[in-house]
């Protein structure tokens, strides 16, 4: 399959563009598989944007969710990615799929309806 670095997204919101490189999960192939989307994006606490794929991601082969600010998740039991711009606490349940690779400062901002688009 592609390689890691072969799989890249841009997340844009409100004319702001965040760049995620995903890992070699299933779960991480499942969401590049999705796009394009267009979707809602939503606050959740004080750390993390969501937003719920069409799609539930398998997460069987997926590595827990452990590296802090910047991280792209999967909550498996509710179905929602999650962006992370500030710390979390690990859950059994909470998987990475993928890192910030820049717009880290963006995430925070984010609103509304947000493009999730495959980089070229």
């Amino acid at each position: 399959g592609l390689a890691l670095s072969d799989r890249v997204i841009r997340v844009e919101s409100n004319g702001n563009t965040i760049v995620f490189e995903l890992n070699d999960s299933q779960a991480a192939r499942e969401l590049y598989e999705q796009l394009p989307l267009s979707i809602e994006v939503e606050d959740y606490s004080t750390n993390e944007k969501i937003f719920y794929p069409p799609e539930k991601l398998d997460t069987s082969d997926s590595p827990l969710a452990k590296a802090g600010a910047g991280t792209l998740a999967y909550y498996a039991p509710w179905g929602d990615v999650v962006m992370f711009y500030g710390d979390y606490n690990e859950n059994p349940s909470l998987y990475e799929l993928g890192q910030i690779v820049s717009g880290a400062e963006l995430v925070s901002g984010m609103s509304g309806t947000i493009s999730i688009t495959v980089t070229d």
